[in-house]
């Protein structure tokens, strides 16, 4: 009825090795080996090598949690060496990155708007007292005027707020 789709067919053939187990963990596309024992008398007997595998429990700087100093590695490498839990995590540290760049882009753009508020204000404050000088200069200039001519009309002063 239905086909099987690609994706699914390259991962069921993964699943299928012989060392299933290096599907559950990070193992660098390593396998089973087969070869042959060839001793003295030159009489060959086939034989299997399973990967080295050690058991080690790494932290990750995405996830914040024991899965490895890995993100790097799980970011960067081919999938078809990362296996299926390989691709599982690169997809969580994957999420786990965007999540924590849209919360520094969020928190850039909130620490902007703070600043160009903080610089309005600051020149708000600047043009204000401008004004206040310019009025306290005029005043200062009458009231020398007016010593020195004598006492006359005043001008109306203008309020310039």
């Amino acid at each position: 009825m239905f086909s099987t789709p690609p994706i699914l067919t390259s991962a069921l053939s993964k699943i299928s090795t012989p060392f299933r187990r290096s599907q559950l963990g990070l193992f660098h596309g390593k396998t089973k080996q087969y070869g042959n024992n060839v001793p003295h008398s030159k009489h060959k007997t086939r034989r299997t090598w399973l990967p080295n595998v050690h058991t080690k429990r790494l932290t990750s700087d995405a996830l914040g949690r024991d899965h490895g100093g890995v993100d790097n590695y799980l970011l960067r490498t081919k999938p078809d060496l990362l296996g299926i839990e390989g691709m599982r995590l690169r997809i969580l540290v994957r999420e786990q990155l965007d999540v924590k760049r849209a919360e520094e882009e969020a928190l850039a753009q909130a620490e902007a708007k703070i600043q160009l508020e903080k610089e309005m204000k600051e020149a708000k404050q600047r043009r204000r007292a401008k004004v206040a000088h310019a009025q306290k200069s005029r005043e200062a200039r009458l009231n020398i005027s007016e010593g020195i001519f004598g006492s006359g009309p005043t001008p109306p002063r203008v309020d310039v707020s």
